[in-house]
C-alpha cells in the first residue's frame, strides 16, 4: 500500500519509501487531470463556483505530496531522492503546463473574469479570479499552438537546470573539508569550535579536526582562526563551489537558466524575466526596484568606504597587513568589534541554548498572539532530529503542527528556511489548520556542551519563526491565498519583523540565560548588543545591494552577450565592490536563491522588507514591544490574510500610513 495514496494528515514519514513517490505522484498526475477535465469540458456555463473556485480545490492531495518530497530533497536528500527529483520534475512541469495551457478550461476562467463587474464577489474571491486569470494569461493560455509547444520545452529544461544547479552546489559543499592535524592551527579558534571540528574529524574517521563548508564549522574559523594561509584556503573553497573544473561545474548552467528565463519572458511578450516577475509585486517595474537599490547605494556607500578603510588600517596596525582581502574581513572586524564594544559571540553563545531559545520565541508568540507549543513526538519525523509540536490558541484549539530541524548533516543543504507541507484553507465549513516547517543549519551539542548559538544564529532563527508564524496564523477561505502566497517582496516583512525582538532587553529576559549557572544575561551585554547593532551596518547593506544588484543584471536584459560568468559579475559588482578580486571564486555558480530558489529578480526584497520591517518595529517601539492590542492589529491584518488584499493596503491598514524608509535608514546609523 503506498502512504502517499492513503488519505492522511500529518505526512507519514515513517511509512514513506523511496520507492513511493514516482508511482504515487503520477498516479496522482493523472486523478488531477481528471478533476481539471471535468471542470473544463463541464456543459454548465461557467461561474465563479464551478470553475475559479472548483480549480482551486483539485489537486489536494498531489500538491501534498509533492511538498513532502521536495522538501525531503532540500533537507534530507540522497542520490536516489536527488535520481527521483530528475524524473518527477519534468512530470510536474509538463502537467503544470497541461494545466495553464489547456485552451477550454482558460476560456471558462475568462469568461468570469470578463463578467467580474456583475458577481457579487467579495474581495477574497476577487483576488482569487485576478490571480487565477493572470496565472493562465502571464504563462502562455493565449499562445498559439506552436509557442505553447516552445514554452513547454522551456519549462521542463529550466525545472531539470534547477535541480542540477542545486544538486552541485551541495555535491562540492560536501566534497570540500579541511584536515588539520597541527593543533596550533586552530589557534584562536574557541574551545566549542574545536570541539565541533575533533567530533566532524571522527565522524569522517580521522584523526585531528575537520572544517567544513556547512556555516557552523565556517563561520568561526573564519571569524577567529589567526592562521591567515587557512583562512584563505577556506574562503576560496567556499566562493569557488561550482565553479572548479570538474563535473559540477554551474557556469554554463548559469548561463543556460538566465538565457532560457530570458527566452520564456520574451515569448510571453515581457521585456526580460525581471519585467515579467515584477508584474506582480510591490516594486512593480525593474526601473524601480533599481531606483531603489541606487537611492540606498547612495547613502550606504560613504558608510561602507569608511567602515572598510578603518578595518583596513586596524589589520595594518595590528598585524601589518598592507592589502585587506576578503578572508580578513570577519576575523579583524570581530576583533575591532571585540575592542570597541568589548562583546564578542563567544561571550554571548553561554546565553543562547538552542533549546532556551526555542523557548523564547515560543514565548514571545504566546505574550504577542496568545500561541502554545505543546511537543508532540507521536508525530511521524523524517529524522530524528526534528522536533514536532502542536500548536494552540489560548482555549486550546488547533492552531497548526509545526516541526523545526536544527542541525546540519550531509542530506541537507545549507542555509535555514521556512516551508510547509500542508496549507490552511476553509473547505467545507471547515478551517483546515497549516503544517508548518521551519529548517536551520545550527551548531549540534557536541559530549562537552549544549548547541550554544551565536548572536547571529539567534536572529536567523526568529526570522524563520516570523515566516513560520505568517503561515501559522493564517485564516483565508482559499489555499492558494493563504499564508506565505503573498507578493515576494511583501513575504519578508513577517521574518524581519521579528528579528527585531531579540535586539530587547524585555524579549532577552524571557530566555538569555547561561547554560551552566542559569544566571540572566547580563544587562551590560544587552546594552552593548544594542549598541552594536548597527556596526559595520555600511558594510552589511553593501553587501546585500550587491547581491541584488546582481541578481537584476542576470535578469533585467537579454543574456546573449554575456559569455564569461565571472566577468558579468565582476562588472555587477563594481559599484559596490571594497575588497580585491579573487579569480578563483564566483557568486553566482552558488547563488542557490536566485538559480534554484524563487529569489530570481527578487533579491532585492530583503531591503524592501526592511523598510516596511524597520518602520512596523518603530510603531511597535512606540506603543510596547508586547502590546497585545497591536500585535492583534499586526495579526488580523499582515499575518492572518495572506495574499487576500493587495500587501501595501494590508500595511497601511496595519500602520495607519505608508512605510517611512528613513526609519530603516536611522535604524542602520546611515542617517
Amino acid at each position: 500500500m503506498n502512504p502517499l495514496l492513503q488519505k492522511f494528515d500529518t505526512a507519514p514519514f515513517s511509512e514513506i519509501k523511496e520507492e513511493h513517490y514516482i508511482p504515487a505522484i503520477k498516479a496522482l498526475i493523472a486523478s488531477t487531470k481528471e478533476e481539471v477535465n471535468t471542470i473544463a469540458n463541464s456543459n454548465d456555463s461557467p461561474t465563479f463556483q464551478n470553475t475559479v473556485e472548483a480549480l482551486e480545490n483539485t489537486g489536494i492531495q498531489l500538491d501534498r505530496a509533492t511538498s513532502i518530497f521536495f522538501n525531503l530533497n532540500s533537507a534530507e536528500t540522497n542520490e536516489e531522492i536527488q535520481k527521483i527529483a530528475q524524473e518527477i520534475s519534468p512530470l510536474l512541469t509538463d502537467f503544470k503546463n497541461d494545466l495553464l495551457l489547456n485552451e477550454t478550461l482558460f476560456k471558462r476562467v475568462k469568461a468570469v473574469y470578463e463578467a467580474r463587474k456583475e458577481l457579487s464577489l467579495n474581495a477574497e474571491q476577487k483576488m482569487l479570479l485576478d490571480k487565477q486569470y493572470k496565472g493562465f494569461a502571464r504563462n502562455g493560455a493565449d499562445l498559439s499552438e506552436a509557442k505553447k509547444e516552445n514554452l513547454r520545452e522551456l519549462d521542463t529544461e529550466l525545472a531539470k537546470l534547477k535541480l542540477t544547479f542545486g544538486e552541485n552546489v551541495l555535491a562540492e559543499t560536501n566534497a570540500f573539508h579541511m584536515h588539520i592535524t597541527d593543533e596550533n592551527d586552530l589557534d584562536g579558534l574557541p574551545d566549542g569550535a574545536k570541539e565541533a571540528a575533533a567530533l566532524t574529524a571522527k565522524e569522517k574517521g580521522k584523526e585531528g579536526w575537520v572544517i567544513t563548508l556547512d556555516y557552523p564549522s565556517y563561520i568561526p574559523f573564519m571569524k577567529y582562526a589567526k592562521n591567515r594561509e587557512l583562512r584563505k584556503k577556506l574562503s576560496l573553497a567556499f566562493g569557488a563551489k561550482a565553479f572548479k573544473r570538474n563535473e559540477q561545474n554551474n557556469e554554463k548552467n548559469v548561463l543556460r537558466i538566465v538565457e532560457l528565463r530570458h527566452k520564456r519572458a520574451q515569448l510571453l511578450g515581457y521585456k526580460s524575466h525581471a519585467h515579467f516577475m515584477l508584474e506582480e509585486r510591490m516594486a512593480e517595474t525593474p526601473k524601480k526596484v533599481t531606483a531603489f537599490l541606487e537611492e540606498l547605494l547612495e547613502k550606504a556607500k560613504p558608510a561602507a568606504q569608511k567602515e572598510f578603510d578603518e578595518l583596513e588600517a586596524y589589520a595594518k596596525k595590528l598585524d601589518g597587513i598592507d592589502q585587506l582581502q576578503k578572508w580578513d574581513s570577519a576575523y579583524y572586524a570581530e576583533k575591532l568589534k571585540q575592542e570597541r564594544f568589548n562583546l564578542d559571540d563567544e561571550k554571548l553563545k553561554p546565553y543562547f541554548k538552542l533549546e532556551n531559545v526555542i523557548d523564547g520565541v515560543f514565548t514571545v508568540a504566546e505574550k504577542l498572539f496568545g500561541l502554545r507549543f505543546e511537543e508532540d513526538n507521536s508525530i511521524s519525523k523524517y529524522h530524528e532530529d526534528v522536533m514536532t509540536y502542536q500548536v494552540k490558541d489560548a482555549e486550546g484549539v488547533l492552531v497548526s503542527i509545526f516541526y523545526a530541524d536544527f542541525h546540519p548533516r550531509p542530506g541537507k543543504r545549507g542555509g535555514a528556511w521556512m516551508t510547509s507541507y500542508k496549507p490552511q484553507q476553509i473547505k467545507d465549513g471547515v478551517n483546515d489548520r497549516p503544517h508548518v516547517s521551519i529548517v536551520c543549519n545550527f551548531t549540534k551539542p557536541t559530549a562537552s556542551k549544549p548547541s550554544l548559538l551565536t548572536f547571529n544564529e539567534v536572529t536567523t532563527l526568529f526570522h524563520e519563526f516570523g515566516h513560520a508564524l505568517h503561515g501559522m496564523l493564517a485564516n483565508t477561505t482559499y489555499k492558494g491565498l493563504s499564508g506565505t502566497n503573498v507578493y515576494w517582496d511583501f513575504v519578508e516583512l513577517p521574518s524581519q519583523v521579528l528579528e527585531n525582538w531579540c535586539y530587547e532587553k524585555e524579549t532577552l529576559e524571557l530566555f538569555a540565560t547561561h547554560y551552566e549557572t542559569g544566571e540572566l544575561i547580563p544587562m551590560e551585554y544587552v546594552q552593548k548588543i544594542k549598541e552594536s547593532a548597527t556596526f559595520h551596518e555600511g558594510m552589511q547593506t553593501l553587501r546585500q545591494l550587491s547581491f541584488g544588484m546582481l541578481d537584476m543584471a542576470w535578469h533585467s536584459s537579454g543574456p546573449s552577450p554575456i559569455t564569461n560568468v565571472k566577468a558579468f559579475e565582476e562588472a555587477a559588482f563594481e559599484k559596490t565592490k571594497l575588497y580585491p578580486s579573487t579569480p578563483e571564486t564566483c557568486m553566482s555558480t552558488s547563488f542557490s536563491h536566485i538559480f534554484q530558489g524563487g529569489y530570481s529578480a527578487g533579491y532585492y526584497s530583503y531591503k524592501w522588507a526592511e523598510v516596511l520591517d524597520a518602520d512596523a518595529f518603530d510603531y511597535f517601539k512606540q506603543e510596547g514591544i508586547f502590546n497585545k492590542k497591536l500585535a492583534t492589529k499586526f495579526k488580523d491584518t499582515v499575518l492572518s490574510q495572506g495574499g487576500t488584499i493587495d500587501p501595501m493596503e494590508l500595511y497601511v491598514q496595519f500602520r495607519g500610513k505608508k512605510p517611512n524608509p528613513d526609519a530603516l535608514l536611522k535604524r542602520a546609523g546611515l542617517i
